[in-house]
């Protein structure tokens, strides 16, 4: 069987850690997601941007590390995006400043979006206008984290995460605006799916040995849409969606990779 085509747009970081730990690891929603998919062996293309620093060309070598088609990886003038990510002595990690650089003003160009068309799932993570890029790809699947880019017109499924709040007005929100289906994650708390129609679908979280929680969220999408592009029904996606979190919790970083820095 062919496996589908992903294409991933938005944002990369470099996450440099500091406080009780410090190490920097290539990171950001959509690049996450992207290394994801690759190290589990998708066919996956990433759109974005880095400047001519030496981040960037960290970023682009590390992406192609993980098996990602980075051909959409353009450079823009500016600085690469950097988050600082606090650790604290019990462990937790506290996101302390972002400069998003050069992703902040990123967009794909026309030759781009018509590439990203054929992919058989798109998925935003940070874009600065995700709605244009929407209503581009009228015939295409679409996924979007919606806690970092707006809107839900022309969705095939909206990602939220919120906490310990009730999910229901999130889905409410999404349905409203257009999003077929609605998944919310809820860390320890599992997940949840909230169809158009029909019943809420609930799972637990998988166990974990918790070493660092960074994109955990954003292996959670990855699993799920990889589960879905593939025929699974919603259930299973979710269930694969909280296996590839799990297993993400368990090291340091977003996805494994190697560059890593002590700094």
């Amino acid at each position: 069987m062919t496996r589908p085509l992903f294409a991933v747009v938005g944002d990369n970081t470099i996450d440099r850690y500091i406080g009780a730990e410090h190490e920097s690891f290539v990171g950001g929603n959509a690049a996450n997601v992207a290394a994801q998919l690759a190290l589990a062996g998708e066919n996956v293309r990433y759109y974005g941007a880095v400047a001519n620093d030496e981040d960037g060309a960290r970023i682009r070598a590390v992406l192609l590390d993980a098996g990602v088609d980075v051909r959409g990886l353009i450079q823009l003038p500016g600085t690469t995006a950097v988050t600082i990510v606090r650790v604290q002595r019990n462990g937790d990690r506290v996101f302390e400043h972002e400069d998003f650089g050069v992703t902040a003003n990123y967009a794909p160009t026309a030759a781009q979006v018509r590439e990203i068309a054929k992919a058989d799932w798109v998925q935003i993570g940070m874009l600065a206008d995700a709605s244009a890029l929407r209503a581009q790809l009228p015939a295409t699947r679409i996924g979007q984290d919606c806690a970092v880019s707006s809107g839900f017109d022309g969705l095939t499924v909206a990602f939220g995460s919120v906490g310990d709040d009730d999910p229901a007005q999130f889905a409410r929100t999404a349905r409203a605006g257009g999003a077929e289906l609605t998944v919310v994650t809820r860390g320890a708390l599992g997940a949840i799916a909230i169809p158009t129609s029909g019943e809420p679908i609930t799972i637990d979280a998988a166990p974990a040995v918790v070493v660092d929680t960074t994109g955990a969220g954003d292996s959670f999408i990855a699993g799920f849409i990889a589960a879905c592009a593939t025929g699974s029904d919603t259930a299973a996606a979710l269930v694969n969606g909280a296996r590839w979190a799990s297993v993400t919790c368990g090291h340091r970083g977003g996805f494994p990779q190697t560059g890593t820095i002590h700094e």
